[in-house]
């Protein structure tokens, strides 16, 4: 037995003649009777009482801890009683990611997943509790897609806990428990008349904002940290350095995505798109903290400004007062009812041209190692799984290669 249950009713004393005999305690007949009382494995004493009638589940309880130090699987009951909302707090306040990247998951987990899981103890967390969240889940996030960034998101944060302590295994890696399907959907990236509707229907300050991703395949945020002195007009390339993103609620300037600067290609039309903005509207310096709100400041002479042409853009103004509206003008998005906001575009945000951009390319013949490279992918292999639909197909050269050869044996001259 890994410890001993101590009966607070009674104690043994010894007599006059020295035998020893149970007495009642000051504590007869009231609280707890029983304390199963052991050692834990970090030397301290751990304990738990059972009232009156129940020393049987006393001896029980003290077996399991016993059988749980044995096989390795022991959890300290104490631990198991912090809440999935303390840990995850904790958690979250622990993360090293990027900002932007915790800001992401910090929004998934107190909007998603703290609500419902926030009060249940991790030690008392079972299969069917995930279930039940998953299934609440689908009522409120329609899409499932991001219902499985937000489970992914809970799951890492239960590894932990098993990690730490708190609980012996991760619910959320029962067989019974089914995640929420990935994306399925393929890239259907836009048409040529699609994108220069939308481009005709921006208002001129950004409409060479369009050119940049649709013909250098630039994100959003690129798009705005874009300084003039990287656009290298006499070489034909384009050096993508800096970003504008919202961290904390404020702008700041930051390498690309995954600190991965790259060169890309500069089209000569883009080019002269690019000149002629920068006649009508001068490049201006902006100045940012670097990284996070209290870093050191960074001046750019930025091509892309407010619309009053002071300051960088912010991507969730631009989003909602500029972009949603010329999708209305182009016909990709309905128009609001009078006092609703625009529809959610997601599949319609300005990510949309980076797949025009791939599109194009790779219908010219561009191998997917260098498309990987101009769009700033870690891995090749990731820009493949995405754009490997939109690859030429080789059915046609196939058809073509078998039909020349038997075109080059039917003019050969029989034998006679």
């Amino acid at each position: 037995m890994a410890g001993h249950v101590q009966d607070r009713w009674y104690k043994v004393e010894p007599d006059a003649a020295g035998k020893s005999h149970r007495v009642r305690t000051d504590r007869y007949g009231s609280g707890m009777r029983y304390r199963a009382r052991y050692i834990g494995p970090d030397g301290t004493e751990k304990s738990k009482s059972f009232p009156d009638g129940q020393k049987r589940l006393a001896d029980q309880w003290l077996a399991r801890i016993e059988a749980d130090m044995s096989r390795g699987q022991y959890i300290d009951p104490v631990a198991s009683r912090v809440t999935f909302r303390q840990y995850a707090e904790k958690w979250l306040d622990t993360q090293t990611t990027a900002m932007t990247t915790r800001e992401s998951v910090e929004s998934a987990i107190r909007g998603h997943a703290i609500p419902y899981l926030g009060p249940r103890p991790l030690g008392s967390f079972k299969p069917e509790h995930i279930r039940a969240w998953l299934s609440a889940l689908e009522q409120s996030v329609p899409a499932s897609s991001y219902r499985r960034v937000i489970y992914n998101n809970v799951s890492t944060i239960l590894n932990a806990a098993v990690d730490d302590g708190h609980l012996a295994k991760n619910p959320c890696h029962a067989q019974s428990v089914r995640p929420p399907a990935a994306g399925t959907g393929r890239v259907m990236p836009w048409s040529a008349e699609r994108t220069f509707a939308v481009r005709a229907a921006l208002p001129e300050r950004f409409r060479a904002t369009v050119d940049l991703g649709g013909g250098c395949g630039l994100r959003q945020g690129e798009i705005f940290g874009l300084p003039v002195d990287e656009i290298g007009f006499d070489s034909g390339w384009l050096h993508v350095a800096y970003q504008v993103k919202v961290v904390g609620g404020h702008l700041v300037l930051a390498p690309p995505k995954r600190n991965k600067e790259r060169d890309v290609p500069l089209p000569d039309h883009v080019a002269q798109v690019l000149k002629q903005h920068i006649e009508a509207f001068p490049p201006v310096a902006v100045t940012l903290p670097w990284l996070r709100p209290n870093g050191a400041p960074v001046t750019k002479r930025l091509v892309f400004t407010r619309l009053d042409g002071t300051g960088a853009v912010r991507r969730t103004d631009f989003n909602t007062r500029t972009w949603k509206p010329a999708l209305v003008a182009a016909g990709v998005i309905s128009a609001p009812k009078p006092g609703e906001r625009h529809q959610a575009a997601r599949e319609h945000g300005m990510h949309a041209l980076r797949h025009f951009y791939a599109s194009v390319l790779l219908d010219a013949g561009e191998n997917v190692k260098a498309l990987s490279a101009y769009l700033g992918h870690n891995d090749p292999g990731f820009t493949l799984r995405v754009y490997t639909h939109l690859m030429p197909s080789s059915d046609a050269r196939a058809r073509k290669a078998v039909d020349g050869l038997y075109e080059g044996i039917a003019s050969m001259p029989s034998a006679s």
